[in-house]
């Protein structure tokens, strides 16, 4: 008996294109998706599309990064920051939407805005292959699919009613593409004070660059405006499974050495959460 396509993949295939020749439109062959002069990408068992070519494109996501991102996230420390993007996503846009989120993670920001608009498709891109296997099971309704952020996207012109970056690299030129002439992108960014406990206390973490803010809208200005930004900011209270997963999901954990962890201080009871959260409208 064959194996079938995941649902939600078979519904997304009219938006995708084939990454080789970039206009023709991927369909189902079995357990591969092909374009009509015969590029072939296989559809991995664990439900995601394999779309990257060429010389494979690095993660900083790697498998233990993405299970710890899992834990953290499912205690419930992010949600208002969720709430917030999945309410700017949902708003003024059709209830049958097409959501793409680009880097998208474990999809749990995807998850979010497809409950909120029970019509609506998800699809989220990717290089991580831990985080493919988890946003292709993040909701009924979310494809995924392995792609580069900094490469031209497999998708066609104004297919997407709602881009997602939270938290992701950018790319201002291909969510303008994508973007129809009404549609919203959603960028979600920390600010300074953003774990700034743990910083304090972790000197080898990253750090947010204090030009970041303006290097965002001078990426994005000559292609979108900004509708509305909400400042998402609150403290919450980590224990030390929860403080340890913090760094773990993060680039910082490449950094951050166990004796730190296990010096005096850590973790440090609480942390601020402060995220800035813009929709922009294509120009």
């Amino acid at each position: 008996m064959p194996v079938l396509l995941p649902p939600a993949l078979v519904c997304s295939l009219d938006l995708l294109r084939c990454p080789a020749c970039r206009t023709r439109q991927l369909g189902a062959d079995g357990r591969v998706l092909r374009c009509s002069v015969g590029h072939t990408f296989d559809v991995a068992r664990h439900g995601y599309a394999g779309l990257l070519t060429g010389a494979r494109a690095t993660s900083g996501d790697d498998t233990a990064m993405v299970r710890a991102r899992a834990r953290f996230l499912a205690s419930g420390a992010y949600a208002p920051l969720r709430d917030a993007v999945s309410r700017l996503a949902a708003d003024s846009v059709p209830e049958r939407a097409t959501v793409v989120d680009v880097g998208c993670g474990t999809g749990y920001y995807l998850a979010a805005v497809l409950d909120q608009l029970p019509g609506a498709r998800g699809l989220g891109l990717d290089t991580s292959v831990g985080a493919l296997r988890s946003t292709a099971r993040a909701h009924p309704r979310v494809a995924a699919a392995a792609w580069d952020v900094f490469r031209p996207f497999p998708l066609a012109d104004g297919v997407a009613d709602v881009v997602l970056d939270v938290f992701a690299p950018r790319n201002p030129a291909e969510f303008h593409r994508v973007l129809r002439t009404d549609g919203r992108l959603i960028v979600a960014r920390p600010t300074g004070r953003h774990l700034a406990e743990l910083r304090g206390r972790l000197p080898a973490m990253v750090t947010v660059d204090p030009a970041k803010e303006q290097r965002l809208h001078r990426a994005l200005d000559p292609r979108f405006e900004a509708a509305v930004t909400e400042q998402v900011e609150y403290a919450t209270p980590l224990d030390g499974a929860q403080a340890l997963d913090l760094v773990a999901m993060t680039p910082s954990a490449r950094h951050v050495r166990r004796a730190d962890l296990d010096a005096g201080g850590f973790p440090p009871g609480q942390v601020t959460v402060s995220v800035r959260v813009t929709a922009y409208r294509p120009r």
